[in-house]
């Protein structure tokens, strides 16, 4: 699956596994996590294969971040994004468009 960034520090979190953005700076633990989580975002094929992975705990949100998913960094951090799917094909999400790390509890 493609992964776009809708953010420059989630980009250069991925690209250099840190940020030069202070608001965004995180621990090492959750940048392994999020490394891990957008790796495994482009090796799968549909999104419905994020289901198997139960540690992802992947959810679509409801409320006020509806339109949004999500799956688990870690216990705390979430990794949020948009699904883009292909308008021919309506079950293939062809991009999935990286939006925020968030904190689950606040």
């Amino acid at each position: 699956m493609k992964v776009e960034f809708e953010e420059d520090n989630l980009r250069e979190l991925y690209e250099n596994g840190k940020t030069t953005d202070k608001k965004h700076r995180f621990q090492p633990q959750v940048v392994n996590g999020y490394l891990k989580c957008v790796k495994t975002l482009i090796k799968v094929v549909r999104m419905e294969d994020l289901y198997l992975i139960n540690s992802l705990n992947y959810e679509r949100l409801k409320g006020d971040k509806k339109g949004l998913s999500s799956v688990r960094i870690n216990e705390q951090y979430r990794l949020g994004f948009r699904e883009i799917v292909n308008p021919n094909e309506m079950l293939k999400v062809e991009i999935c468009s990286l939006v925020d790390i968030t904190n689950h509890y606040k």
